[in-house]
């Protein structure tokens, strides 16, 4: 059997091969709610045979959002339509995830086709940002609003009743995103968080935003279904959060019910230069894998199989996210399979374009 279509059991969920939809933001929501493009965009990748999809950033709050078209699940509301795409997906036998979101300092944004700058709070589609300090990611963008403790006692209760809405849509997979600096990495940054109290300074005080979210999220996240954390494993900056800081922040997240990181990187740091290639962020999941002895995610510039399939083949990763090379081959499963000569099954209704 081709290494990358071995079946993956993590608790109670197994997964029929180790190929992952990767969040992908589609800025196509009103008021936070998944309608029939994201019905049609992930049902796709449902019948073109991927293991797991994970929505896109799905927000715990408006304020949380990326943009104002971002995904939400901060209502109850929101819940039926995403019922709806769950049941499709099951049904081709794809496992549903959620990623649950806050931008923080990166919220309140236009869409990137039109321009992706910031909304100043007063104008139409715009809010106020917070994050851990008042330290905007461009210069010349308006300053967030630092939280106080109030305020960071409130998102994690955010994030504690999205779970809550997550699960009762029927998601068997939950990540939290901590990574391309958002809210999560930006407390994790000392680029990004200048706090002098127990939220900022050491790395024990910048890593308990995270740890605290985790710890309430899973006093309603089910025991027995997998908890993911997406990090930015490196920030490609001197004296950024760093692959050791990651190894080590693994290490308490696995104390914690969490199953595996889901390694990307960047994302905090405006003059970050990254050497973009194939795989190139595959090293930092092989290194929190082996040094955390946890489960990891592969993510970053993967196209072909013979790549995804050493990836797991060299033990560097447990599973591999795929986001462009999905974005233009939603069939990119059963093409891999074919290409590794591996059998799988195919939806009935394509079966005649088998290879």
């Amino acid at each position: 059997m081709a290494h990358l279509f071995s079946p993956l059991k993590i608790k109670s969920i197994e997964f029929k091969n180790r190929i992952v939809v990767s969040p992908m933001c589609q800025y196509s929501s009103a008021d936070g709610f998944a309608n029939n493009w994201h019905l049609v965009h992930l049902g796709a990748r449902a019948v073109g045979g991927a293991a797991l999809i994970i929505t896109e950033a799905t927000a715990v709050s408006p304020e949380g959002r990326i943009s104002f078209a971002d995904l939400g699940i901060w209502k109850d509301d929101h819940i039926e339509k995403l019922k709806e795409i769950i049941a499709f997906a099951e049904q081709e036998g794809a496992v549903m995830g959620v990623q649950l979101a806050h931008a923080g300092r990166k919220a309140s944004h236009a869409e990137p086709w039109n321009g992706g700058k910031q909304i100043a709070p007063g104008e139409p589609n715009g809010w106020e940002t917070v994050a851990p300090s008042a330290v905007p990611f461009y210069e010349n963008e308006i300053a967030p609003h630092e939280l106080d403790k109030a305020g960071i006692s409130n998102i994690i209760a955010d994030f504690k009743a999205a779970t809550v809405r997550a699960l009762e849509a029927g998601f068997k997979v939950l990540e939290l995103h901590g990574a391309h600096g958002y809210l999560f990495h930006q407390f994790l940054s000392p680029l990004s968080n200048k706090r002098t109290d127990e939220y900022g300074g050491a790395f024990e005080n910048r890593v308990r935003f995270l740890l605290e979210t985790v710890d309430a999220v899973n006093t309603v996240w089910p025991a027995d279904l997998p908890l993911f954390v997406r990090i930015s494993a490196s920030e490609w900056v001197e004296g950024g959060w760093s692959v050791d800081d990651s190894i080590a922040l693994a290490k308490l997240l696995k104390q914690r019910n969490v199953d595996l990181i889901d390694c990307s990187s960047g994302g905090n740091a405006a003059g970050a230069k990254i050497p973009l290639k194939p795989g190139y962020q595959v090293e930092f999941a092989e290194a929190v894998k082996e040094n955390a002895d946890i489960l990891t995610g592969a993510v970053g510039l993967i196209t072909e199989p013979t790549h995804a399939n050493d990836i797991i083949k060299n033990g560097q990763a447990d599973v591999v996210l795929l986001a462009r090379e999905l974005l233009r081959d939603p069939n990119f499963p059963l093409r891999a399979a074919h290409e590794l000569g591996q059998e799988v099954k195919w939806p009935v209704q394509y079966e005649r374009a088998k290879w």
